[in-house]
C-alpha cells in the first residue's frame, strides 16, 4: 500500500514539474505564483530545495530533502524555494556620474536563499527586489564617482554595491555573493573625447621621455667632456713633471761633466807643455768666436786689435797665469772654506 502511494506521489509530482513552470524565469528572471507540488502524503524533496509547508493557511515546517510525510487536506506546500546559488542579470541602464557624464552599464548579480522562511514571508517577489535594489544601488553608486574613476575602481565599486544590497536583503533571508558589471557605454562624444585625451597623454609621455633622454644625453657628454679635461690636465701635469725632471737630471749630467772636464784639463795643465797646450785651446775658440761674429745680430764690438791673434792669446795666457799665481798662494784651507761659502746659499 504504502509502496503504491509513494509511486503515485512521484508520478504526479513529476507531471507539476513539467506542465507548471519553475521559481525563474527568463529573460527577465522575475518569479510570479505557479501551480505547486500537490499533497499526495508521501512526498520526496529533492536535495538543495526547501519546500515550505502551511497547515490550514500557517506556516508550518520546511521539508527537507528526502523523504517527508504530509496530512492530506490540512497540509499544503505554499512555496518552493532553491538553495542554490543564483545568477540574475541586472538589465542595462543609465546612470549620471559625478561629472554629469551619462552611462549605460548592466551587470550580473550572484546570490543565495539562506533562509527559506523569509525569502518566502519576507518579500513578496524577491528576485525583483533584489534586482531593483541593485540598479537603485548602482545608480546611487555611479552618482559618487566620476567618470576617470568609474572604469579604474570597478572592484570597489562592485563592493560597495555588494555590500549595500546585503545591508537590505538580510530581512528577505538572502545573501549577496557578488556582483559584477559587464558593460559600461559611454556617448559618442564623451568617447572622442576620451580617445583624444588618450592621444595628448601618449603623445606628453612621448615627449617627457624624448627630454629625459636629451637631458640624459647632454648629462653624459658633460661627463665625458670633465673626464676628458681632468685626464688631459693630469697628463700634462705629468708631462711637466717628467719634462722637468728630464732637465734637472740633464743640468745634473752637463755640471758633472764639465766638472769631470774641467779636472781633467787642470790635470792636463800641471803636466808638461800644458801652457802651450792652453794657449792652443785659448786660440781656436777665438778664432771660432771671431768667425760667428755678426752672423746673430748687425751690432757688433769689436777691439782694436782684432787682427793680432798673437797678442789676443798672451793676453788670455797672462790672465790665466795671474790667475793660477793667486791660487797657488792661498792656502789649501782657506781655499775649502772659501769653496764652500762659494757653494753655500744665500740668506737673506
Amino acid at each position: 500500500m504504502i509502496r503504491s502511494l509513494c509511486r503515485a506521489g512521484g508520478v504526479l509530482l513529476q507531471q507539476s514539474r513539467r506542465t507548471v513552470p519553475r521559481l525563474w524565469v527568463s529573460p527577465v528572471q522575475q518569479r510570479w505564483a505557479s501551480s505547486l507540488p500537490m499533497n499526495t502524503v508521501v512526498l520526496f524533496v529533492p536535495q538543495q530545495e526547501a519546500w515550505v509547508v502551511e497547515r490550514m493557511g500557517r506556516f508550518n515546517r520546511i521539508l527537507e530533502p528526502g523523504l517527508n510525510f504530509l496530512i492530506p487536506v490540512l497540509d499544503r506546500i505554499r512555496y518552493v524555494q532553491s538553495l542554490k546559488e543564483i545568477v540574475i542579470d541586472v538589465p542595462e541602464q543609465s546612470a549620471v556620474s559625478l561629472d554629469n557624464v551619462t552611462l549605460q552599464i548592466d551587470g550580473v548579480l550572484y546570490l543565495r536563499i539562506l533562509d527559506p522562511f523569509k525569502a518566502s514571508y519576507g518579500v513578496e517577489d524577491p528576485e525583483y527586489a533584489v534586482t531593483q535594489l541593485a540598479q537603485t544601488t548602482m545608480r546611487s553608486e555611479l552618482g559618487k564617482l566620476t567618470l576617470d574613476k568609474v572604469f579604474r575602481e570597478r572592484e570597489s565599486l562592485n563592493a560597495n554595491i555588494v555590500h549595500s544590497i546585503n545591508q537590505a536583503s538580510d530581512d528577505w533571508g538572502i545573501r549577496c555573493l557578488r556582483y559584477e558589471i559587464k558593460d559600461i557605454h559611454v556617448p559618442p562624444r564623451v568617447k572622442e573625447s576620451m580617445q583624444m585625451q588618450v592621444e595628448a597623454e601618449r603623445r606628453k609621455r612621448a615627449t617627457v621621455l624624448e627630454s629625459e633622454g636629451t637631458r640624459e644625453s647632454a648629462i653624459n657628454v658633460a661627463e665625458g667632456r670633465k673626464q676628458a679635461q681632468i685626464l688631459a690636465s693630469e697628463g700634462e701635469k705629468a708631462e711637466q713633471i717628467n719634462k722637468a725632471a728630464g732637465e734637472a737630471q740633464a743640468v745634473l749630467a752637463k755640471a758633472e761633466a764639465k766638472a769631470k772636464a774641467i779636472r781633467l784639463l787642470s790635470v792636463a795643465l800641471t803636466e808638461q807643455n800644458g801652457n802651450a797646450a792652453a794657449s792652443l785651446s785659448v786660440a781656436e775658440q777665438y778664432v771660432s768666436a771671431f768667425s760667428n761674429l755678426a752672423k746673430e745680430s748687425n751690432t757688433v764690438l769689436l777691439p782694436s786689435n782684432t787682427g793680432d791673434i798673437s797678442s789676443m792669446v798672451t793676453q788670455a795666457m797672462s790672465i790665466y797665469s795671474t790667475l793660477a799665481k793667486t791660487s797657488s798662494k792661498i792656502p789649501p784651507e782657506e781655499a775649502e772654506n772659501s769653496e764652500d761659502v762659494l757653494d753655500a746659499p744665500e740668506t737673506k
